[in-house]
């Protein structure tokens, strides 16, 4: 199929009928032909993307389409950022592969990595470039833990979710992702995260007193609690496939009380928090902690081209040469981009701008709050999420999440789905994103969900 379509000045969302359009139409069909069965994203949003500037997207039908998507929180600067551009331009004609070698451009994203790290952490902390995904990224996290500690057992949280690799996904929360694969890495204890709203002690958010971490304190000090010490402890600030959900800040900073004094390697992982994701670098810096092992991905490069590293106290860093590789972690285009989008973030402000934009949010869907089905809309900076329910059973309500999905695709706005049983609606605008598109797309949103509930209890 060859694409002759005229340039478009991406100011507003456009849908002109039925979706999907015709020529997107037959994209989608010669895909489901000829790709696997696991793919995902088109199922529920069916368009053939032509092109894209900042937070927009346009189909090959001509519709455009507000991102808030945006590569699943890869595109932190949006789509195709001109200086980003520029720099992979001038970075591919120089070099473009260097397997782990040393190069100036490396040596740039390191020095900008690090510079991002508070103050304390930036002279202890040693990085490590994996492969170009965050799931290869948490292998390696977990892979460095068991060889410095000499330990096999590992701490994960239920609703957490860390990638489709094998050992990944065997610390992901989500059954039906692990269910027809036999035989996954052992040695992984599940305990409940700080999910308030539908707490998973007592069923009480009214009475908890954080009852989930003092679980795990009680079971990891009973010498016959059935756990031995573990290699590591991998936890995410906020929980983001697992429906938007931010840990308690008392959760938190027990938790890093806790490992401390029995000397396991608390993980973070903040492949989608991380890069400015929450209003800061790293999501765990809004808790006062610090990890032992950052795990770090998707913005890294600011632009979508793969990048993924851990960063980690030089005190673990007891692995032999070659102990975890990958043949793309040189992706010399990824260094140049990172490096120029850590001087675009502190040069314009982004930080501010993602909090600015998370308070606009906030207000813009504060109306919501008041619906029936709306149980709790979350958010941290530029990651919200709005979890529906049935108001007379109180289950999760994944039918309404899909179909407000697909009413805002037909007026404009690409949004994704997630949490328990798929019923939160979430958001992950670029970082850059302006006032005006905030508020169009959330407009669209809010418009969306009120215009579906008078349907939705007719039904009843």
């Amino acid at each position: 199929m060859t694409l002759q379509m005229e340039p478009v000045n991406y100011t507003r969302p456009y849908v002109s009928g039925p979706l999907p359009g015709p020529k997107s139409a037959e994209l989608l069909s010669r895909q489901e032909k000829r790709e696997s069965n696991a793919r995902a994203y088109p199922r529920h949003l069916p368009i053939a993307i032509a092109d894209a500037a900042g937070s927009f997207v346009r189909d090959l039908d001509g519709n455009v389409f507000i991102d808030f998507l945006a590569g699943a929180g890869v595109l932190s600067l949006g789509h195709n950022h001109p200086e980003l551009v520029e720099i992979a331009r001038r970075q591919l004609g120089t070099l473009a592969h260097g397997l782990d070698f040393p190069t100036p451009v490396k040596d740039a994203f390191i020095e900008a990595q690090l510079s991002m790290l508070p103050l304390g952490m930036r002279e202890r902390m040693k990085m490590h470039f994996c492969g170009p995904t965050g799931a290869n990224a948490v292998d390696a996290a977990i892979k460095l833990c068991k060889t410095a500690t000499g330990r096999s057992e590992i701490i994960s949280f239920q609703g957490g979710f860390h990638g489709s690799s094998a050992a990944a996904m065997a610390l992901t929360g989500l059954v039906e992702q692990k269910r027809p694969v036999a035989n996954g890495m052992p040695g992984v204890h599940f305990f409940p995260y700080s999910y308030c709203s539908r707490c998973p002690v007592n069923l009480s958010p009214e009475t908890c007193a954080i009852n989930c971490i003092g679980y795990l304190e009680n079971s990891l000090h009973d010498g016959n609690g059935g756990i031995p010490l573990p290699a590591a402890v991998i936890v995410e600030m906020v929980q983001g496939e697992g429906g938007v959900i931010p840990a308690r800040l008392e959760f938190v900073q027990r938790l890093r009380q806790l490992t401390r004094q029995l000397e396991i390697p608390l993980i973070v992982d903040e492949v989608q928090t991380g890069c400015g994701r929450t209003g800061t670098w790293f999501a765990f810096e809004q808790y006062g902690i610090e990890p032992d092992v950052i795990v770090a991905s998707k913005a890294l490069s600011g632009i979508g081209t793969p990048v993924a590293l851990i960063m980690y106290d030089a005190s673990l860093d007891t692995w032999a040469p070659a102990a975890h590789t990958g043949t793309f972690r040189g992706n010399q285009l990824a260094f140049a981009t990172g490096a120029e989008a850590v001087h675009i973030v502190q040069r314009d402000r982004v930080l501010d701008n993602v909090c600015e934009r998370g308070e606009q949010v906030a207000g813009l869907l504060a109306p919501l709050e008041s619906l029936p089905w709306v149980r709790e809309i979350r958010g941290r900076g530029l990651m919200w999420g709005i979890e529906l329910q049935d108001p007379s059973t109180g289950m999760p309500a994944g039918d309404l999440a899909l179909s407000v999905q697909e009413q805002v695709l037909r007026l404009g706005l690409i949004l994704e789905t997630g949490g328990r049983n798929g019923c939160v609606v979430r958001m992950l605008p670029p970082l850059n994103v302006t006032a005006d598109v905030i508020e169009s797309a959330c407009r669209i949103l809010v418009n969306a969900i009120e215009a579906l509930m008078p349907r939705t209890q007719e039904a009843e």
